[in-house]
């Protein structure tokens, strides 16, 4: 058996043994073998372990025999080499031996491993070898599948039978079987239960209606079914009939005319039943819910409803009798009203229609009033003066249609003031109406009319009275009085009211302004009724003022307005104005004059300076003065508000650089011009302003300049009309100038002339004489040569033409002329100027020469 269990040779398998036994384990005695029986049930598809002693033996087998055979084959052995796992246990499931242990460990389970698995443990102990076997007797356990619930009658009729199985493809057993019912309400509970999977249903009801499911249940676990509904046919039932809203009463029910009635039919059944109304025994409605909007006392009758299941083929009726009550309309009306000459109060409470009539009761502080009915109204009767004020009564009114009674309540009190008096005129003024009012009041007060003489105006009306009169018929001052009565009134009372004509007033009836200015009118409404509905103003040429932005602004209010001239001009608005207003009673005017004065005239002005400021006659400064009438100069800012100065261009004038007008050809041409133009305005001065200087000027045109003087709006005479003058010619600095330019010229060219004259004393020896020579004439010496005196008296004939002196007319008495021979002086070193000559006196030839030599020292 051995050999089949490891599947090896005999001869192998036996020499492995003996050697094992011989060298390793020591048997004692054989006959000490334990033997260990166990059962573990498994899960297919799950793990499940298989143990083998609690310690690893030295050598162990583990062998299968499967259920229903009786062979047994090696599944794992160790024979201390470490565990050895065979092929057949493959079909068994994913086997694995447990560490440091024989137990076998067996994932994804097969129903193949059912049977009997046997661990042959042998333990090498110190009493010797120790030969253990573990029987494991393995079942494996199939999970029940999902049941399902088989009908022989999905939907039976009620008191008939059917069955339910319940089936399911796998599991083992023992099953337990158990049915679940679930109602309509959600409520689940358990039908049946056993080991049996047929559950037969006699005499099926309604009340097995609902959602059913078997539940399977194993030693491994428990599966529910889907649920199934069983649908029991049954009905129709009789019907019932809910009537909303609805009374009760002795014939059937009731309900309120105009309301909307709802009559509801339901019938137990299944298939649901369908509803036919009939009323009257015609046929009126199809449905379960029969509702009549409005219902009207012509709906009265009977109602029956038939349900009817068209599965069975079967109906069922139910009658009711509806009749509609109709309360009278709304509710009861209270009023009070005035008797016996408004002395009595009369209380009144009525409440028509209705079916039947209602019944009425009065309940106040007095003791209650009972008013007999059913009636339409009731009325009880009161004295006024012994009625308190503010007295609150109540009338109760009941009707059988209504649950609860209803009720009005009214106060008796008198208006808490005097009669109010106002009037008013119609559109268009054609009537002037008095209107009386007392406000307030149950019972309202009687009200009449007087007029001024005590007569009766128009009959007597309650809470107010209208007295109606033509426009402008009343007269002014008179008085109409309003007499108002009531049941709770001690004594009469009145208003009156006195009309009166308007009467205006104004605070200056005479108003002076300067021109220019804005000034303002008042007109003021002291007394007037009714009120007159505006005041107008008219102008000074009785023409209606209205709002002119420019020139007219009127400021208004409840009793007077202001008119403003603006800008006021003394030409066109001064005179009368007049403020008008009338009412119903008549009208009235007052004027109001206006005076508009113009401002003084200013003091004349006088140009006292008009000049250029330059040559170039581009800037004219400008000085004036205010004179006064009696030629005495203003101050400043006396009766004017500034000055106007103006200009205008006179002509357009060339002039040369000279200042001398320019000629043109060989005769001096005329000046070309052109008229004068207007004045222009250049600029406006304040009143404390006497100087100017005005630039940017053209030079060439010739201007006129002219100032004036302005009060306000009153213009002044305009000074005369002057040309600016052109600047003086001051030569003085120049003429200094110029002569002091002209001497270190001069000064310079003396000095050049002299150093040319020495250093050139060779070449022009006569201009060295001549200049030396006068200079020092005071060391001379006269030395005549006889050679000399030719040439010296041609020299001077010489000289003398020279100097432009005009030739000598003696043509008879020719003078020869030689050449003078260079004097040895002219090279003198030493810069000796010669004497001047004088020629001798004729005749003298052979007079001794006077000889004149100078000499100059100059140092080094």
């Amino acid at each position: 058996m051995v050999p089949r269990l490891l599947g090896l040779p005999s001869s192998c398998l036996l020499a492995c043994l003996l050697t094992l036994l011989t060298h390793a384990v020591e048997i004692i005695d054989p006959g000490q073998v334990v033997y260990v029986d166990s059962r573990v049930d498994g899960v297919v598809d799950r793990a499940v372990i298989l143990e083998c002693g609690a310690t690893l033996p030295d050598v162990y087998i583990w062998g299968f025999t499967q259920s229903g055979t009786e062979a047994s084959k090696a599944v794992v052995y160790d024979f201390g080499k470490g565990p050895k796992i065979q092929q057949l246990s493959q079909s068994l499931g994913d086997m694995t031996v447990i560490s440091k242990s024989a137990s076998l460990s067996i994932e994804r389970l097969q129903l193949a491993a059912k049977g009997l698995f046997t661990c042959q443990a042998l333990y090498d102990t110190a009493q010797g070898a120790k030969l253990y076997y573990y029987y494991v007797h393995l079942s494996v356990l199939v999970p029940v599948s999902k049941p399902y619930i088989l009908l022989s009658d999905a939907s039976p009729v009620e008191e008939s039978s059917m069955w339910m199985r319940c089936g399911f493809e796998n599991g083992t057993g023992p099953i337990h079987y158990i049915w679940e019912q679930e109602t309509r309400d959600g409520v689940v509970q358990t039908f049946a239960q056993g080991n049996n999977s047929l559950a037969n249903v006699t005499n099926v009801n309604r009340n097995h209606t609902g959602w059913y499911r078997c539940v399977v249940r194993n030693a491994v676990n428990q599966q529910r079914s889907d649920r199934i509904w069983l649908d029991i046919i049954f009905g129709p039932d009789t019907p019932q009939i809910d009537v909303t809203p609805f009374i009760v009463t002795e014939r059937g029910y009731s309900a309120l005319e105009r309301e909307t009635v709802s009559l509801l039919c339901q019938a137990q059944s299944n298939p649901p039943s369908q509803y036919v109304w009939f009323y009257n025994n015609s046929q009126v409605y199809t449905g379960p819910q029969f509702t009549i909007t409005r219902i009207l006392r012509m709906h009265t009758g009977t109602y029956a409803c038939m349900a009817q299941n068209t599965y069975r083929n079967s109906r069922s009726t139910k009658t009711i009798s509806l009749t509609v009550y109709y309360p009278p309309d709304e509710s009861p009306a209270c009023w009070v009203e005035a008797a016996l000459n408004h002395t009595s109060l009369r209380l009144q409470c009525t409440w028509p229609g209705g079916l039947p009539s209602p019944s009425f009761r009065w309940t106040t502080g007095l003791p209650a009033r009972e008013v007999a009915g059913p009636v339409a109204n009731a009325t009880i009767l009161l004295t006024g003066a012994q009625t308190p004020n503010n007295s609150l009564f109540t009338c109760l009114g009941s009707h059988p249609a209504l649950n609860k009674p209803t009720y009005c309540s009214l106060r008796t009190w008198a208006p808490p003031t005097d009669p109010e008096c106002f009037a008013y005129v119609t559109r268009g003024n054609q009537y002037l109406m008095l209107s009386c009012t007392c406000s307030g009041g149950a019972p309202k007060a009687l009200l009449w009319w007087e007029g001024p003489e005590g007569n009766g105006q128009g009959a007597g009306e309650e809470n107010s009275n209208i007295l109606v009169l033509r426009y402008g018929t009343a007269q002014s001052g008179q008085a109409y009085t309003c007499h108002a009565k009531h049941p709770q009134f001690d004594q009469t009372k009145t208003c009156k009211l006195t009309l009166e004509a308007p009467v205006l007033v104004t605070q200056r009836s005479t108003v002076s302004v300067y021109e220019g200015s804005d000034v303002q009118l008042t007109c003021i409404l002291t007394a007037n009724y009714p009120p007159a509905s505006q005041i107008t103003w008219l102008n000074n040429r009785r023409q209606e003022v209205w709002d002119t932005p420019k020139k007219y602004l009127l400021h208004r209010a409840a009793a007077w307005t202001n008119l403003t001239v603006q800008e006021a001009d003394g030409t066109q608005d001064s005179g009368q104005y007049w403020c008008s207003a009338s009412n119903a009673v008549g009208g009235t005017e007052i004027p109001v004059t206006l005076l508009v004065k113009r401002y003084p005239m200013p003091p004349n002005v006088t140009l006292v300076k008009l000049m250029y400021s330059s040559q170039k006659r581009s800037e004219v400064a400008m000085e004036w003065e205010t004179v006064m009438a009696d030629g005495s100069v203003a101050g400043r800012a006396q009766g004017l508000t500034g000055f106007i100065l103006e200009r205008r261009p006179l002509s357009l004038q060339l002039k040369s650089p000279t200042g001398t007008a320019a000629v043109e050809g060989l005769g001096a041409r005329k000046e070309k011009s052109s008229g004068p133009s207007d004045w222009q305005l250049v600029v406006a001065h304040g009143p404390e302003i006497r100087t100017y200087l005005l630039g940017n000027l053209t030079p060439t045109p010739v201007y006129q300049f002219r100032i004036t003087a302005v009060n306000h709006r009153t213009v002044g005479h305009p000074s005369l009309a002057k040309t600016p003058a052109d600047p003086p010619f001051n030569a003085y600095p120049a003429v200094i100038g110029a002569a002091i330019g002209g001497m270190i010229i001069a000064a310079i060219i003396t000095v050049l002339l002299f150093l040319y004259i020495i250093r050139n004393r060779n070449n022009n020896p006569r201009l060295h004489d001549l200049l030396f020579g006068m200079q020092h004439s005071q060391s001379r010496e006269n030395i005549n040569f006889p050679e000399d005196e030719v040439v010296e008296g041609a020299e001077g004939e010489g000289g003398a033409a020279e100097l432009g002196a005009p030739p000598s007319t003696d043509r008879g008495s020719p003078r020869a002329a030689s050449p003078r021979a260079a004097s040895p002086r002219a090279a003198s070193p030493l810069g000796v100027s010669p004497a001047a000559e004088q020629a001798p006196p004729p005749g003298d030839d052979n007079e001794p020469v006077n000889v004149t030599i100078t000499v100059m020292a100059t140092g080094p």
